[in-house]
């Protein structure tokens, strides 16, 4: 069985709140840069229509439009939606229930869905079902969840435990974390034939824990903006930085700390 998490349940008024801080533009900036962009970009189809599932504030419907791709985007909130179409007017975009799309069979050449399955306490079998009804033969899934990685495998007994405490105490689902062979199962179930796996975003769960043993820094304690940073010190970090990314990336820290991992597969 997959790990459930339980805090806050992943509604529209959640989604709106969670994105509310967010710039579009900024985040497609992120998205130019990321190693998970390189890895969806490799494993589309050189051609065809794309759709984006659960799109969210959209940026890698505005980057993959931009970089000559015919993609649309739909997703369940209209306010995230609305956010991506100040940003870009000319972006194709619906508001749709995943489960149910308003759309014909066979339509899409390849289906992208990043960090959504998760959410549905069901399980993610109703919106597959549905990711494969409108990919069209051979059409390719990029679908993305949280990772059952290392790391959450030697702390399944506190996390298990530290989920029945907090749905105890009244929280809500928020989402589950899977094995591949969940992710593998669920997928062929609806004749997805699974091509490879791709953990990615290794720095998160580091970073939080960080967090949590050091205390969040106050919004007074960063470093004033007109304070010169000691060259010999931006020139070590600059330095590190690329040493620190490859080390991130290597197969062994993304199998233990890879927070997400993007499965793709071709519908059979």
């Amino acid at each position: 069985m997959p790990l459930a998490y339980y805090s806050r349940a992943a509604s529209q008024e959640f989604w709106s709140e969670h994105w509310a801080g967010e710039d579009v533009r900024a985040l497609v900036d992120v998205a130019r840069v990321s190693p998970l962009t390189s890895i969806i970009e490799r494993a589309l189809p050189p051609r065809g229509r794309l759709l984006e599932a659960g799109c969210g504030l959209g940026p890698y419907v505005i980057l993959l439009r931009e970089r000559g791709r015919a993609i649309a985007g739909v997703d369940w909130s209209l306010d995230a939606l609305g956010r991506c179409k100040a940003a870009a007017p000319a972006a194709p975009l619906a508001v749709m229930d995943l489960g149910a799309l308003a759309m014909g069979d066979g339509v899409v050449d390849a289906y992208v869905s990043l960090g959504v399955v998760e959410h549905d306490p069901r399980g993610p079998a109703a919106i597959v079902a549905e990711a494969a009804r409108v990919l069209a033969p051979r059409g390719r899934l990029l679908l993305s969840v949280p990772y059952w990685n290392g790391v959450r495998r030697l702390c399944a007994c506190h996390l298990a435990r530290e989920a029945r405490r907090l749905r105890d105490a009244g929280g809500e689902f928020y989402q589950f974390a899977f094995t591949r062979r969940e992710i593998r199962t669920f997928l062929e179930a609806h004749d997805f034939r699974v091509l490879s796996f791709h953990p990615y975003d290794p720095a998160r769960m580091p970073r939080k824990a960080l967090a949590r043993l050091v205390g969040r820094p106050r919004r007074d304690a960063s470093p004033l903006p007109n304070v010169e940073v000691n060259p010999t010190e931006r020139a070590t970090r600059g330095a590190l930085r690329p040493v620190v990314k490859r080390l991130a990336y290597s197969q062994v820290s993304l199998r233990l700390f890879g927070h997400m991992i993007l499965a793709v597969a071709v519908r059979s």
